[in-house]
């Protein structure tokens, strides 16, 4: 039976047969494309480390490089925001934790607390949670504006010469009322008490004040400290020289 193609077709057909090619699937739809790729690009935030590099000359893996972490000792440092029109503002360290009486004391004096030790956190830069605490409301306010830090804002802490930079990733609320969510506040990660800290993170935290008395909430401890806290945490993006 005669072919009713055409002969440049039939020969196109039975070139492919030899060949092995089959016909050009159908394009994928455009949005169809962008949803796969999203679907496989990891969530911002997410703990992705690079990937491992080979180093031709000495034939070896190389491990994942990132941010310079520091030993997580406690010392004092500086603080700068940017977007709170922060610049190189004191940090004490002490040993305690959030907003006690020895923080508050720092605190009320103007200057920015960092607790540490079994209740409190890390030193600037080290693996683990930077807790700093401040007024936003009495002494100097510092962190007045703290709660308008959105994601992705950036936070560097200056300490014996290199300066850590910080990359706000989340938003969380502690209650002084309920011991689970202070255990949050201060776990080594942020908001998981009992989880093995593998990265450095910092909590930038100050009252909620205006949020607790606009509920006709009107608790406070006895520094004055109102329920609520508004915490800023962050993640280690980079280090450098100061």
């Amino acid at each position: 039976m005669r072919s009713s193609l055409p002969a440049p077709l039939v020969a196109l057909t039975a070139l492919a047969a030899l060949t092995g090619c089959a016909a050009a699937p159908e394009r994928e739809p455009a949005s169809d494309r962008v949803r796969d790729v999203a679907a496989r690009v990891p969530a911002t935030g997410a703990s992705t480390p690079p990937a491992p590099q080979a180093d031709p000359e000495a034939g070896q893996r190389l491990e994942p490089t990132g941010p310079v972490t520091s030993d997580g000792t406690p010392r004092a440092a500086t603080l700068s925001v940017p977007d709170l029109g922060l610049r190189d503002f004191p940090v004490q360290a002490y040993r305690g934790t959030t907003d006690d009486v020895a923080g508050t004391v720092i605190q009320d004096a103007g200057d920015l607390a960092s607790p540490y030790g079994p209740d409190g956190g890390v030193g600037p830069g080290g693996v683990g949670n930077y807790l700093v605490t401040g007024h936003r409301l009495s002494s100097t306010e510092p962190f007045l504006e703290l709660p308008s830090l959105e994601r992705g804002d950036r936070v560097t802490v200056t300490a014996d010469g290199t300066d850590y930079v910080y990359e706000v990733r989340t938003t969380r609320e502690t209650s002084f009322r309920e011991p689970a969510s202070l255990a949050a506040q201060r776990a080594a990660v942020p908001g998981r008490p009992g989880a093995e800290p593998t990265r450095a993170m910092i909590t930038l935290s100050t009252c909620a004040t205006p949020e607790d008395h606009a509920e006709g909430n009107y608790w406070s401890d006895e520094n004055g400290n109102p329920e609520h806290r508004i915490d800023k945490i962050g993640v280690l993006v980079a280090s450098r020289p100061a």
